[in-house]
């Protein structure tokens, strides 16, 4: 049964991305279709939060790897994009999320991840994990939106400077919304998504103490979540009393993201796929 449900929420996102990229033409789409649009993408989220639940906690245990890991990432993100949908036209959009959105609804499936029973069942650690996979995803996001801008940015100028340039040709990249309302869009989302890293991490402490009496591990993964976390209010300070934008303040974004990356999925995945271990 729940391999049916995983692949009718695959298809609901895989459906929705393939009509975004066959209407790419017209970048607002209004009246009785978003609204159908907008409850087929409410489905395809409550089924894939559904499953990830019934994947992670099962009865008396916990069970989480990288993939599990990449599924409620992106399933937070098609959250935000449906809330976010109501205020800002972002048609453009969902056909680069939906698809990696569907892939990794999929993953679980294949990586089923490692038992983790010991504190599953302990209050502070489904705390740091609800907030700390809350503040991936909405990261994820916010590094998605950093990518699509430097796209967006070189298609606005690659006219002007070399209009037989691949980026030139990207038409879709026009369905966009404004530059203006994206660099508003993403300097929200990553103050959020900052204030739940800086929870995250803070739990994550809280934890550590509580379960080795060591408020810090310094292992690659402390390290690289403090680094990314540093980097992100870095990027937020130098926003707030320099006014940085455009490049330099996006790729400050994806460096963050990528360290962030490194140590959310990194380490599972090397452990779990190449060296066949359990990590919890």
């Amino acid at each position: 049964m729940n391999i049916v449900l995983y692949i009718f929420a695959a298809l609901i996102y895989c459906a929705l991305a393939l009509d975004a990229w066959h209407s790419k033409g017209c970048s607002v789409v209004r009246g009785a279709k978003l609204q159908i649009k907008r409850g087929l993408l409410l489905l395809g989220f409550i089924l894939h939060g559904l499953l990830l639940h019934v994947t992670i906690f099962p009865p008396n245990a916990m069970f989480f790897g990288f993939a599990q890991a990449l599924s409620a990432m992106f399933w937070v993100g098609v959250g935000i994009y449906w809330v976010e949908s109501f205020f800002y036209s972002l048609e453009g959009m969902q056909r680069f999320v939906l698809p990696l959105a569907a892939v990794t609804a999929l993953l679980p499936l294949l990586f089923p991840g490692a038992r983790v029973l010991p504190y599953a069942a302990n209050p502070l650690f489904k705390l740091h994990f609800m907030v700390a996979n809350m503040a991936y995803g909405l990261l994820a996001i916010v590094a998605l939106h950093a990518v699509l801008m430097l796209l967006l940015e070189r298609r606005l100028h690659a006219p002007l400077a070399n209009s037989s340039s691949l980026v030139a040709k990207f038409n879709w990249l026009d369905t966009l919304p404004p530059l203006l309302t994206l660099e508003k869009l993403l300097f929200r989302l990553i103050v959020a998504g900052f204030v739940l890293l800086t929870l995250t991490l803070g739990s994550g402490i809280l934890f550590s103490e509580y379960l080795s009496d060591r408020a810090l591990k310094f292992d690659h993964k402390t390290v690289f979540a403090l680094l990314s976390w540093l980097m992100f209010g870095a990027v937020l300070v130098g926003r707030r009393c320099y006014g940085w934008r455009g490049r330099s303040a996006l790729r400050w974004v994806l460096t963050a993201f990528a360290a962030l990356l490194l140590a959310y999925i990194g380490s599972r995945f090397v452990l779990e796929v190449l060296l066949h271990r359990a990590v919890i």
